[in-house]
């Protein structure tokens, strides 16, 4: 069975290595848009304009689908903080932006704002999840999947692993956010990570296994 060839639809390094490493052990060739330098395609910006996680990983993969023709894996993922009524979710990325607060560190600004936003809520009233939607199209296949962890936004940033909001996400059982966990261990309980397992129980039927080393 030959190897078979996906476009991951991100442009994020940071996602693109999560990712990777998430499906290691597959036979299969994995891209970004950046490996295979696939520049900005017309209209590539209004395709996130969905309510949902799973609408708009789902758009995602059918545009650079249309536009490649490849086997395309898109996510869309986001941080939804319960004294924000579920915010910012899907404009988790341009947070700051929405708030007039934008900057060149975009991770930076997200995170400022957030806190700003957060300033006065008491720390039992900080309850907050990820949330991930991965969806694949693959020629007559198609399939959505999402994974969800909970936690705590707590008042400073912590640690400098992981990326994006990750420094201010506390999990209470670890008594850590993800910025000062393990790669290895929010490779195991991270929403992205449950969203990615089930992916790769859909495609292991479909791909050769590597030999174990």
């Amino acid at each position: 069975m030959a190897t078979r060839k996906f476009l991951l639809a991100t442009r994020n390094p940071h996602k693109v290595r999560e990712i990777v490493a998430l499906l290691e052990g597959l036979s299969i060739d994995v891209s970004s848009l950046g490996d295979l330098g696939i520049a900005s395609l017309p209209g590539e910006d209004d395709v996130e304009v969905f309510s949902t996680f799973e609408q708009n990983a789902l758009a995602k993969a059918r545009f650079y689908r249309k536009h490649t023709g490849m086997n395309v894996v898109a996510d869309d993922s986001g941080l939804c903080v319960d004294a924000l009524g579920g915010g910012p979710g899907v404009r988790s990325r341009r947070f700051a932006s929405d708030h007039g607060m934008g900057g060149a560190d975009q991770d930076a600004a997200n995170n400022g704002c957030l806190l700003r936003l957060l300033d006065s809520v008491e720390d039992r009233e900080r309850g907050a999840h990820y949330r991930c939607a991965l969806a694949c199209v693959a020629d007559d296949r198609t399939l959505v999947v999402g994974g969800r962890v909970d936690g705590m936004i707590v008042r400073t940033e912590r640690g400098d692993g992981g990326f994006g909001y990750d420094p201010l996400f506390l999990l209470p059982e670890y008594g850590k956010t993800f910025g000062e966990l393990p790669p290895e261990v929010k490779a195991m309980i991270s929403h992205r990570a449950e969203a990615i397992r089930s992916f790769r129980r859909w495609l292991e039927p479909l791909t050769p296994q590597e030999e174990p080393r």
